[in-house]
């Protein structure tokens, strides 16, 4: 075939006839397409389309690597998946109370919050309920452009490109996306130039831990960890630290003065209900910032105000004890990090790569005294928060034809990418859209309101002319790829394995 570019794509292409596999592919699994997924299985027939999901973990998971015991969710669990546009939903916290033979018990715990631990349980059981739509153990690794045939200029689909746990490509081609990767964990200068095993971020804690206090224990010393951050994390990570082990010196650092209580007030509350979001979006860009800023102290930065007792109880018990093992170490602002390595008398119930040590420093400047020291460690948990722009890598093979609309776009009012005139599937963000659409975005506090927007937005675009599944269209591939076969579009989990 001759060579040619189309919409800046490389010279070297190939065509290959597609189909149209789904109506709608989810990439994620988490909280929001959890939502989006029942609100489509509640709405039946037509306007649920053809869809599905997926999912890089091999089960459903949602922060498991912080669900601590005794830990509470921070948010009424009538903010589930349903209640606030559908309280009569089946696939609400009560219902899920009921089904699992709790509801009594918990109406006897006279609590809004539930613990991380049963909120986790209840999304899973949400979850098995639409598994169907599910693929679990994929990661999509790109997305590609379907040109129309006879308009070349034209994007008429999306390629979802992924791979399974035994390395097998899969290909799926969709007329919508909803992108709801959650947050990417963020590590800050300076630990972003540092490899080592000992340094973990807390979404990582508890799979990582015991594994870690066990590699760095020994006979003659306790084991030193540093927490590293001011927020609610990291203060979770802190006490637990305290409590799990009897034999590590806990020290929680932070550039912050003093930990700051999250203002979780009735009024300042109201910047999480759905209608704020118009009132977010209304505003010039100028006044969403400001507002973001205003109210950044409910959810950035802040511990909730019980916890901080908590940890101050703790630090005075050590005052009456006179043995003070763990602090909180303030106005300390970490400059620079090093690695010791040094080789250990070989034990044989221990791996080699666990005999040698990796005491972390870190060198500190006393913001408030202006004065340095260093201190050491063994484990370093970085609490140090998430980013939101995962989708800008996934989607970066659609540059070519979405242009600046790709990095620096607004999304609409209903979490939809703009995208050029010829560029006719949808892409809808979720989880992604603090800046237009407010605090509550990352939160799980619209995920129902959010998921009624997508489908309405859905069910515009399906309700559009459209061509049948017999519509072939020519994707262009980029020439170091090799055409695979196509889909059977009528099968939900195709698995095209490349040689």
């Amino acid at each position: 075939m001759q060579k040619r570019i189309v919409n800046g794509v490389d010279e070297g292409v190939k065509a290959m006839q597609r189909g149209i596999d789904f109506d709608l592919i989810g990439i994620g699994f988490g909280p929001s397409n959890l939502a989006l997924g029942v609100r489509l299985a509640e709405a039946g027939g037509a306007v649920a389309a053809k869809h599905c999901f997926i999912e890089q973990q091999p089960t459903f998971g949602w922060h498991k690597g912080m669900l601590l015991e005794s830990c509470r969710m921070q948010i009424s669990f009538l903010k589930d998946l349903v209640t606030m546009r559908d309280p009569t939903s089946r696939f609400s916290f009560i219902n899920y109370l009921f089904e699992r033979g709790r509801l009594p018990e918990f109406i006897n715990v006279k609590s809004f919050y539930p613990t991380r631990q049963e909120f986790h349980d209840y999304l899973a059981w949400a979850a098995s309920k639409i598994e169907s739509h599910v693929q679990y153990g994929e990661t999509v690794s790109t997305v590609l452009p379907v040109f129309s045939k006879d308009l070349p200029q034209q994007v008429m689909a999306l390629e979802v490109v992924s791979h399974d746990a035994a390395g097998r490509t899969l290909r799926r081609v969709a007329r919508a996306l909803s992108i709801g990767l959650g947050g990417i964990k963020h590590i800050p200068s300076p630990f972003n130039d540092i490899d080592s095993p000992r340094m973990v971020h807390s979404s990582q804690y508890l799979t990582c831990i015991d594994r870690l206090i066990i590699e760095s224990a020994s006979p003659s010393k306790r084991v030193r960890v540093a927490v590293i951050g001011s927020g609610q994390s990291a203060a979770e990570v802190f006490v637990d630290l305290t409590r799990r082990y009897a034999h590590v010196d806990a020290s929680l650092i932070m550039r912050s003065p003093a930990l700051k209580p999250a203002d979780d007030s009735a009024f300042v509350n109201e910047i999480f209900d759905p209608n704020f979001t118009d009132v977010m979006y209304q505003q010039s860009p100028e006044k969403r910032k400001w507002l973001t800023s205003r109210f950044r102290d409910t959810n950035y930065a802040v511990v909730d105000k019980a916890l901080i007792d908590v940890i101050y109880n703790i630090l005075y018990q050590q005052k009456v004890a006179a043995y003070s093992p763990h602090r909180v170490m303030t106005n300390a602002h970490v400059e620079a990090v090093t690695i010791d390595r040094e080789e250990q008398t070989v034990q044989p119930d221990r791996q080699d790569r666990q005999n040698q040590s990796h005491r972390i420093t870190l060198k500190i400047l006393d913001s408030l005294h202006g004065h340095r020291y260093a201190e050491c460690f063994d484990v370093v948990v970085l609490a140090t928060g998430y980013s939101r722009d995962a989708h800008l890598k996934l989607l970066q093979p659609l540059s070519a034809v979405l242009g600046d609309d790709l990095a620096d776009a607004v999304v609409t009012r209903d979490y939809r990418l703009p995208t050029p005139k010829d560029f006719l599937p949808r892409i809808y963000l979720q989880g992604a859209c603090e800046e237009s659409h407010g605090l509550s975005d990352t939160l799980l506090s619209v995920l129902a309101i959010r998921a009624d927007d997508i489908a309405a937005s859905l069910e515009e675009m399906w309700s559009l002319p459209r061509c049948d599944e017999e519509m072939t269209e020519v994707l262009f591939v980029a020439r170091s790829q090799r055409p695979l076969p196509i889909i059977n579009r009528n099968a939900l989990n195709v698995a095209n394995q490349v040689p």
